[in-house]
């Protein structure tokens, strides 16, 4: 996650309260979607942005987790994000995702 949208993540959490922001990632990669979950759960974990060192606890949720899915109009899903899910490792994005949720203090 780069500097600027660590800004945006983290201003948009004091605009608005940590409880009121969720954050909905869609990368490529298990581990990439890890490390910024990580940032916008438990702070910057290379401590060079503006969350380092920052836990703002925000939910946060990968596109092609059921708890977002399952709020999206399906037709419009499949044609945004069906042919991502057939190539991606959605388990392993799914399990490495919601480890860092589950590490919410």
């Amino acid at each position: 996650m780069d500097l600027e949208i660590q800004q945006r993540v983290k201003d948009l959490a004091e605009k608005h309260g940590a409880e009121n922001v969720v954050v909905v990632l869609g990368g490529a990669e298990a581990e990439a979607s890890g490390l910024s979950a990580e940032t916008v759960v438990l702070g910057d974990p290379t401590y060079a942005g503006p969350l380092a060192g920052v836990a703002l606890n925000l939910a946060v949720y990968h596109v092609v987790e059921p708890e977002i899915k399952d709020e999206c109009d399906a037709t419009i899903y499949d044609e945004q994000c069906g042919m991502m899910e057939m190539v991606l490792e959605v388990d392993s994005i799914i399990e490495e995702v919601k480890a860092i949720r589950d590490q919410k203090e």
